[in-house]
């Protein structure tokens, strides 16, 4: 299985390099890095590891953290998105069935950006939101947070939800992207949920498509 692991770590020479042999002695493949963000001296970095399924994971976070400066953020479950260039396989199915783009792309991004489930939902002036189609993994008739300020952000709900939202459609409809027992989507997965509803609206020539 992979696993999706958020460190930070000190932003000097060896310091990757020492994460990733702690990874390697634990049993963890590492198949993909990615730097979310360096500042003040710190990185924080996401590393993307394939792990024996059925192996409990607990000894990741503790061998991580006997690195010296090493914080472990979060270690949780993800999927390998299909194609070397996900993103761009996206836009080239939503490009290929229009009618269908927004429940493609909802279906698409659970596995970009390591969440358990997506939705489209329907946002009145109230900010509530109704779901109008729900990807693999979410519940029937799962109930949303008010997704007033609607503009794309990542927010925290009171029962330890993780979400990201993007508005839609004009703003009438919002990309909804949920994850539990992981840390919050990152400013980066903010940025690329934004650029991929971008993307399929400019192939669309439009908002992105009619409301579902």
């Amino acid at each position: 299985m992979l696993l999706r692991i958020r460190v930070r770590l000190p932003d000097r020479p060896g310091s990757l390099g020492q994460v990733a042999r702690t990874l390697g002695a634990a049993g963890a493949d590492v198949v993909q890095m990615a730097v979310l963000e360096r500042a003040g001296g710190r990185a924080l970095d996401d590393f993307t590891v394939a792990w024996p399924a059925g192996a409990g994971t607990e000894r990741l976070p503790e061998g991580l953290g006997s690195v010296p400066g090493v914080e472990v953020v979060g270690v949780w479950p993800t999927v390998e998105p299909q194609g070397a260039f996900p993103d761009a396989a996206v836009i080239g199915q939503v490009a290929a069935v229009p009618e269908r783009g927004a429940e493609i792309l909802a279906d698409a991004v659970p596995g970009i950006l390591s969440a358990d489930w997506a939705a489209l939902a329907v946002v009145g002036e109230d900010g509530r939101a109704v779901p109008a189609y729900t990807s693999l993994g979410g519940a029937d008739g799962v109930e949303l947070p008010a997704l007033l300020p609607l503009r794309a952000r990542a927010f925290s709900a009171p029962d330890g939800v993780e979400y990201a939202v993007c508005p839609l459609a004009g703003g009438r409809v919002a990309l909804v992207v949920a994850r539990t027992g992981a840390p919050p989507f990152h400013r980066t997965e903010v940025l690329r949920l934004e650029q991929l509803v971008g993307a399929a609206g400019a192939v669309l020539a439009a908002d992105l498509v009619r409301a579902p």
